[in-house]
């Protein structure tokens, strides 16, 4: 019988791209979500019946335990940006990392694979990456031989970086960005599926890798790129940290009255994020550890940029008619 992967939070943006990779290895895969009714687009990356989205909440020993049973390797991508609710930072990203591995453990489980973060630091000024830090101490703790990934921010298709900030161009000739001087290293986000593929198959030894693109730029750079290849001219401006502290108060405020039925476009915790650069350390294991080659932002952000394009499908077509001569 082919063997089983558990992949909790298996639908989101990364977990999709692990789950579909597996799934190419002939592997089973069981992606725990709290909605699978939500789920249903991954069962077509394998043949029936391969691929099946199950309920999971990360919240409850049982839940996380009913489907772990029988699985040879688990792999962990659930995560949040929310301070508040029931799914905060330390329930999910603490917590609930801490419970996976515990019952991973308990259950035998072979191999487990964490989606951790490069802000993951203890000494954090922001919860999201002191909550990373202490789940992948639990992860350690409880399943030593654990494969911990750290990417820095990730692009793909479905991203909701470079998707959001196209986006915004759309609404005016200004795009502001706090911290526009951090730099970051794009990691395309089937680059990071390969990554945790290999840790399931038992190719990646155990330990923490920071996953990082080939280049690394300033935020303000990689706008002009992303203007650049949306064929908009806007001035991309830089908000300074304080004005998007003050900002974040405001916001986590709002959506404290609402109680959480209105979310501001920056929180408090992103604001101070941001004011760390979002690189790969050299203190780690790396891309290259795994033998993977990372992809460049180049070749894949035209892929999926083009329909903020002003022209959308067309645009290429429109300057090729323009190059034209009389």
């Amino acid at each position: 019988m082919s063997k089983l992967v558990t992949i909790y939070g298996g639908s989101g943006f990364v977990g999709r791209n692990i789950a579909r990779r597996m799934a190419k290895e002939g592997w089973r895969v069981r992606v725990a979500v709290r909605r699978p009714n939500e789920a249903m687009f991954v069962r077509p990356y394998g043949v029936v019946g391969q691929v099946e989205p199950v309920f999971c909440n990360i919240r409850d020993d049982e839940s996380v335990r009913l489907v772990a049973k029988g699985a040879d390797a688990v792999v962990n991508c659930v995560g949040t940006f929310d301070k508040g609710g029931k799914n905060n930072f330390e329930a999910v990203q603490d917590k609930g990392a801490a419970r996976v591995a515990r019952v991973a453990a308990e259950e035998r489980v072979g191999r487990l694979v964490h989606i951790s973060a490069i802000g993951a630091d203890p000494e954090s000024d922001s919860i999201y990456g002191r909550t990373k830090a202490a789940g992948e101490a639990a992860i350690r703790e409880h399943f030593p031989g654990a494969v911990i990934l750290r990417p820095s921010v990730i692009f793909g298709p479905d991203d909701q970086f470079f998707n959001r900030f196209a986006n915004m161009t759309r609404f005016g000739p200004v795009l502001p960005v706090i911290g526009a001087k951090t730099k970051f290293q794009p990691v395309y986000v089937d680059d990071v599926a390969k990554a945790a593929t290999h840790g399931v198959l038992g190719k990646a030894e155990p330990g923490i890798y920071e996953l990082g693109g080939p280049d690394v730029d300033t935020f303000r750079d990689l706008m002009v790129q992303m203007l650049a290849i949306i064929r908009r001219r806007r001035i991309v401006m830089n908000i300074p940290f304080w004005l998007g502290r003050t900002m974040g108060v405001a916001f986590d405020a709002l959506n404290a009255i609402t109680v959480g039925l209105v979310k501001g476009p920056v929180t408090l915790d992103q604001v101070k994020s941001l004011a760390r650069d979002n690189v790969v350390s050299g203190e780690t294991k790396t891309f290259r550890d795994l033998g993977i080659t990372p992809t460049s932002l180049e070749s894949v952000l035209p892929e999926y940029l083009w329909r903020f394009r002003p022209s959308g499908q067309y645009a290429a077509m429109k300057e090729s008619a323009g190059r034209l001569k009389p």
